[in-house]
C-alpha cells in the first residue's frame, strides 16, 4: 500500500498522550478531524493505525490526541515519525490542482524549450505556492518559481514535466 505523509510528529504535548505535529497537507482541518484514521510511519514503513480523537492548532503546530493513547509514555516513541494517509483517503482535486507528491520530481522546461532543472520542494507561502527548482547547472542556486497562471503554462504529470514562461528577473543565472 502507498502512503502519503500529512504531518511530522515533532514532540509530545502534556502528559495525556497528545503529540505536536507540523502539518504537511493542504487539508489539515480534514486530516486531523475527529474520527479520521491515520497511519504512523517510521522511515516510510507503517507502524500503527490511529484514530484522531481531537486536534487543535496552537502556535503553528497541531496538538493531536488519538483514541488509542492516553499517556505520554504511549506516544514518546513516535517523535520524529510521520502521520500519513493511504491512497484511498486522498481527495479528488479540481483541474489545475495537484498533490505535492505529483509535482516534486517533475522537469521544468521554459516556453523556449530550455530545461531549467527539477522541482525539489514546494513552499506554501500564503496566496500561492512557490516551487523550488534544483538547477541543472551545478554552480547555479535553486530557483523559486511562483505557481501562478502568468508563469506556469502547463503541468503534465503523466509525461513528467512542467512548462513555465520565464519572465524577466524571475531567476538569477549569475550564481
Amino acid at each position: 500500500m502507498e502512503y502519503f505523509r500529512i504531518g511530522r510528529i515533532v514532540n509530545t504535548f502534556g502528559i495525556r498522550g497528545e503529540i505536536k505535529v507540523i502539518a504537511d497537507t493542504d487539508f489539515p482541518e480534514e486530516r486531523f478531524a475527529a474520527g479520521e484514521v491515520l497511519t504512523i510511519l517510521d522511515n516510510d514503513r507503517p507502524v500503527q493505525k490511529v484514530t484522531v480523537k481531537n486536534a487543535k492548532l496552537s502556535k503553528g503546530t497541531y496538538i493531536v490526541s488519538f483514541v488509542e493513547f492516553n499517556n505520554i509514555n504511549d506516544v514518546e516513541k513516535f517523535k520524529t515519525m510521520w502521520l500519513a494517509i493511504d491512497q484511498d483517503q486522498q481527495q479528488e482535486l479540481d483541474d489545475h490542482e495537484f498533490y505535492f507528491h505529483e509535482i516534486i520530481g517533475l522537469k521544468v522546461i521554459t516556453t523556449e524549450k530550455e530545461e531549467l532543472g527539477v522541482i525539489k520542494d514546494i513552499l506554501s507561502l500564503g496566496s500561492n505556492d512557490v516551487w523550488v527548482i534544483k538547477r541543472n547547472k551545478p554552480k547555479l542556486s535553486d530557483a523559486l518559481i511562483p505557481y501562478i497562471e502568468d508563469v506556469v503554462k502547463e503541468v503534465n504529470v503523466d509525461e513528467g514535466f512542467v512548462v513555465i514562461e520565464l519572465m524577466e528577473g524571475l531567476i538569477d543565472d549569475e550564481n
